[in-house]
């Protein structure tokens, strides 16, 4: 108890930022470390009523061959989702009390510090958010799963609006999936970090 009557209320407003603010990236950190499953999408081209045997199985392999995309697709998206709105909901209220908590700012080092911390928390959060493209990867890894499925659930629904026959079907339905995964790749590689884009953006700040 008396080591808390010591500590000054900006100190523990310190302390107490800086341990929400790590509790609070748990989530992202998990979200980078721990794979997300796909979730059960019911009956599949195994079951399917619509194709014969063979190009239910020609359908199935192609699907485990797109399977591990899936996968890295929905964790992508989802680290990203998580980091984005951790970043928004950390640097919104900040940005609003940074011109309040000034206004206290004087000689007292404590008060300084703790301007200090959120101060560097937000920089580092917009700092990294921007380097990263965080939402622009979330929007094309998510855009990406989405399309597919709606794709995938197309077929297995209504074949016919791919072609007239069997063949033609799968055919449109691969070179669909082909372009989607064109699509994200580009979007992965036009959002990959630039250092240079970065600084250009600082001195232009």
């Amino acid at each position: 108890m008396e080591v808390l009557n010591t500590i000054s209320p900006w100190t523990f407003a310190s302390l107490a930022y800086i341990s929400i603010a790590v509790i609070s990236f748990i989530p992202v950190l998990l979200a980078l470390l721990k794979k997300v499953e796909l979730n059960p999408g019911g009956d599949s081209f195994p079951e399917s009523p619509h194709f014969n045997e063979a190009n239910r199985l020609l359908l199935q392999q192609h699907f485990s061959r797109i399977y591990g995309t899936l996968i890295f697709w929905k964790n992508k998206a989802e680290w990203h989702k998580r980091f984005h709105y951790y970043t928004i909901c950390w640097t919104i209220p900040i940005s609003i009390l940074i011109p309040i908590i000034t206004q206290y700012v004087d000689s007292n080092s404590q008060t300084k510090l703790f301007l200090t911390i959120i101060s560097s928390h937000t920089a580092i959060l917009i700092a990294f958010h921007r380097a990263f493209k965080v939402e622009n990867n979330y929007k094309a890894f998510r855009h990406g799963e989405s399309d597919f499925y709606d794709l995938y659930r197309r077929l297995l629904d209504r074949p016919k609006s791919f072609g007239e026959n069997e063949e033609k079907q799968i055919e449109a339905y691969f070179i669909e999936v082909e372009k989607i995964r064109r699509a994200v790749r580009t979007s992965e590689t036009d959002n990959l970090p630039i250092v240079e884009e970065q600084s250009r953006q600082k001195v232009t700040e």
